[in-house]
C-alpha cells in the first residue's frame, strides 16, 4: 500500500497524471498560489469551464477537464481557512480530501496528485495538515482499488519533511 504513495518537490501543474488536484477558494475562478498556477497552466478553457460549476463548498470537490496541463482532469477542492481549530477545520479538510478521492473514483481515475491543501494562504498548521491529507490517502487506497498512485507536491523543503513526518506515522 505505502508503495503507492509519492512525496516529491516541485510544480504540480507539470505532472503527467490523471489528476491533479486543485486547492481552489470557493469561486473556483483562481486566485493566488497552486490555484493560480493550475489556471495559468491550464488555459483560459478552465476558467470558462469553472465558470458553470456554479463555485464549490469548502470540504467538497469538482471535476474539470485538464485542457493545457499534461493532467487530463483537475479536481477542485476547498480547503478551510485556519481560524485555531474551532470552527470545524480538521473535519472539514478530511472532508477535501475524501470528496477529492471520490470525484476520482467516480471518474476511473488511477493516478492523482495533492498540493498542501489549505496550508499556504489558509494557513493551516502545516504538520497537522500533512497528517491528514496522508491518513485519507491510506483510506482511499484500501477503500478503491483502481487507485494505483498517490503523489504529494511540496512546494517548499518544510512541507516535503512535514509529508515526510506525516508518512511515517501513517504508515510506521
Amino acid at each position: 500500500m505505502k508503495e503507492k504513495i509519492e512525496i516529491i518537490q516541485g510544480d504540480i501543474t507539470t505532472l503527467a497524471v490523471d489528476a491533479i488536484v486543485n486547492a481552489a477558494n470557493n469561486s473556483l475562478l483562481g486566485g493566488g498560489g497552486v490555484d493560480g498556477a493550475i489556471h495559468r497552466g491550464a488555459g483560459p478553457g478552465l476558467l470558462a469551464e469553472c465558470r458553470t460549476l456554479d463555485g464549490c463548498a469548502t470540504g467538497d470537490a469538482k471535476l474539470t477537464r485538464g485542457y493545457r496541463l499534461p493532467s487530463r482532469y483537475v479536481i477542485h477542492t476547498v480547503g478551510p481557512v485556519w481560524h485555531g481549530g474551532t470552527r470545524g477545520e480538521p473535519e472539514l479538510l478530511r472532508s477535501a480530501y475524501r470528496r477529492s478521492f471520490e470525484v476520482a473514483h467516480q471518474s476511473a481515475i488511477s493516478s492523482i496528485a495533492f498540493p498542501a491543501i489549505s496550508a499556504g494562504v489558509y494557513a493551516y498548521p502545516l504538520d497537522q495538515a500533512c497528517l491528514i491529507a496522508m491518513e485519507e490517502a491510506k483510506s482511499a487506497i484500501d477503500k478503491y482499488q483502481e487507485l494505483k498512485r498517490v503523489v504529494f507536491v511540496a512546494f517548499s523543503p518544510d512541507v516535503f519533511r512535514a509529508y515526510e513526518d506525516a508518512f511515517r506515522s501513517v504508515f510506521p
